[in-house]
């Protein structure tokens, strides 16, 4: 701990050295005040005890310019006509649910104005969001908007808010067209009324993407993250947590891309700004981690993806509610990498767990219940149980069909999957009938070099293969090795299997 004395204002008095007080004279102690402020500088694991760890701390204070700049937007962002609606603002930021939902229920009681009420029912409708309760969320935002617009004139900046929160349920709720319709009357009345770099016009940006991502139109996506990173990174200090956002929302579409280098690329610049700005234990801090994992499964790295993997659900299960729908994510992909390694009991125990969440937690068509059935179809796929894994992957394409648009690469994943499931029973043209649904659904929702084309292409050449036809086996695996080549490392499993194929193949000939 270093304490550079220069640097303490003359106006506080950050510790006292207390050690005439203390009770244990052999002890020297040191009180500190509660205002004492700390910059992390290091944090490593101590030589002579793994279970130890030494952290570098250097005292800061007031005169630190990165501090203040921080310090002076936070409070500047707290919402609340008193101290006490700022405090339960406060609260929601750092993920402190429980004691928020206390507190504004308490001000709900003794709410003298509509605007009050307003409020209250707005920042209720903000936490149950964040708690994963989206029907009670609508709720609470919808009573807000009843309010305000009983006194608001339709083009008010502050309508574009409830609209925008509104949006955001929908689009975790899987209807995509209802959030696009509300994000828009948002967006309408922003561009009206506020100036074209305010953050707020950002955060509208940034949301019609994420819709759009999850739309599976993702030249759309980034064409609105990009316009919504333009503004956050003239308007907001470096080390905010909304410009983490906007680079964590970036390199998700490209992750969806394909282009794991260039995920990977913003995803570290995410999580560097909310290592440095957000308590240990905030979900966002969890997405970050899920999100690098993701990126290291898909390159084939599954060591390092359990890594993140688990750093993420240590994070959700101490700040989330045992049903939140984000602890399902994290069980989710802790399974998705136990089955990539073959260990599909571990896989299946940490599907299960996810599976139990959502169907609790989600609507009966929510697409990701129907992640849940595909992941739990492909780990019995994996095991040989064709017909078991054919039930689950039934039930996810029947919710997929229902909830995403026809060409959602989703849909494509769950065409693909049933094939291989025919075409391990035997069944090649059955197989190569939904192997080519899946590929028509690859041609005009991805890049051509798009490592599920080269899945795509293996897939369909094996099932020539098992018919016989090896020329033209041959002509779509050698495909499928030619962007496997381009776009994983040289030692991801799906290249050898490629070569294999190949080998087999010409050996037929």
């Amino acid at each position: 701990m270093t304490i550079d004395p220069s640097k303490i204002s003359a106006s506080t008095t950050p510790f006292a050295l207390i050690d005439e007080y203390s009770a244990i004279e052999s002890e020297k102690e040191i009180l500190f005040s509660m205002h004492t402020v700390f910059r992390v500088d290091d944090i490593k694991q101590a030589v002579s005890n793994s279970r130890l760890w030494e952290v570098q701390l250097t005292l800061t204070g007031d005169n630190d310019p990165q501090l203040a700049t921080l310090t002076e937007r936070i409070k500047g962002e707290l919402r609340g006509s008193t101290g006490w609606h700022r405090l339960g603002d406060l609260m929601l930021q750092v993920g402190h649910y429980d004691q928020a939902e206390e507190l504004y229920n308490e001000l709900l009681k003794n709410s003298s104005s509509d605007s009050d009420r307003a409020h209250i029912y707005h920042q209720l409708g903000l936490m149950k969001l964040h708690q994963g309760q989206y029907k009670e969320a609508v709720s609470f935002y919808e009573k807000s908007l009843e309010i305000k617009r009983k006194t608001l004139p339709e083009d008010h900046s502050t309508l574009a808010t409830s609209y925008n929160n509104i949006g955001g349920v929908y689009g975790k709720m899987g209807d995509y067209s209802k959030a696009l319709e509300v994000y828009d009357k948002s967006l309408k009345i922003k561009e009206k009324s506020l100036p074209p770099k305010h953050p707020s016009l950002a955060t509208s940006y940034n949301n019609i993407g994420s819709v759009y991502k999850d739309m599976g139109n993702y030249s759309k996506a980034l064409e609105f993250y990009e316009k919504g990173l333009e503004i956050t990174k003239k308007s907001l200090p470096p080390n905010h947590p909304d410009l983490a956002s906007s680079y964590n929302n970036i390199g998700g579409v490209y992750k969806d891309m394909g282009n794991y280098s260039k995920a990977l690329e913003f995803y570290d610049k995410s999580l560097k700004i909310r290592e440095k700005s957000l308590p240990p234990n905030h979900p966002d801090l969890a997405s970050s981690y899920n999100n690098i994992g993701g990126v290291y499964m898909n390159m084939g790295n599954y060591s390092k993806a359990l890594e993140f993997y688990g750093k993420a659900l240590k994070i959700c299960e101490k700040s989330l509610p045992p049903n939140h729908p984000n602890l399902a994510t994290s069980y989710n992909n802790i399974g998705l990498a136990f089955k990539n390694m073959g260990n599909y009991s571990k896989a299946l125990e940490f599907y299960d767990k996810s599976l139990k969440i959502r169907e609790k937690a989600l609507p009966p068509n929510h697409p990701d219940l129907a992640q849940s059935y595909n992941n739990i179809g492909a780990a019995y796929y994996a095991m040989g149980n064709y017909s078991k894994a054919l039930a689950f992957y039934d039930k996810s394409v029947r919710i997929r069909e229902k909830a995403l648009p026809p060409n959602h690469p989703d849909l494509a994943s769950t065409y693909n999957n049933i094939g291989l499931a025919y075409d391990n029973m035997g069944n090649y043209s059955k197989a190569l009938e939904f192997y080519e649904k899946s590929h028509k659904i690859l041609e005009k929702a991805l890049p051509s070099n798009h490592p599920d084309f080269a899945q795509s292409y293996n897939n369909i050449g094996t099932a020539y293969s098992g018919k016989g036809d090896y020329p033209k086996a041959l002509s779509y695996l050698e495909k499928s090795l030619a962007i496997w080549q381009k776009s994983v490392p040289p030692t991801h499993p799906n290249i050898k299997t490629a070569m294999n194929n190949i080998d087999y193949v010409k050996k037929k000939m």
